[in-house]
């Protein structure tokens, strides 16, 4: 299994960074969660993906602890 760094961008205007953390917060608690994603792997490569919100709406609902992999 690989080890990856996710990181979610989002432009949020605030007078300070903790506000726009709070901000940000307040936006994936309200609303739908992200579909835009830069992620970084084990060697330093890193690659921007956006989700199909269907896809991954789908992917969220299934139980994936039953699959032999994850043991």
């Amino acid at each position: 299994m690989h080890t990856f760094t996710v990181i979610v961008t989002n432009k949020v205007q605030a007078d300070t960074e903790e506000e726009a953390a709070l901000l940000f917060y307040q936006e994936l608690s309200a609303g739908p969660p992200p579909l835009t994603f830069r992620l970084s792997n084990e060697v330093g490569q890193t690659t921007e993906l956006v989700l199909d919100r269907a896809k991954a709406e789908e992917f969220a609902r299934m139980d994936h602890t039953a699959d032999p992999g994850n043991w």
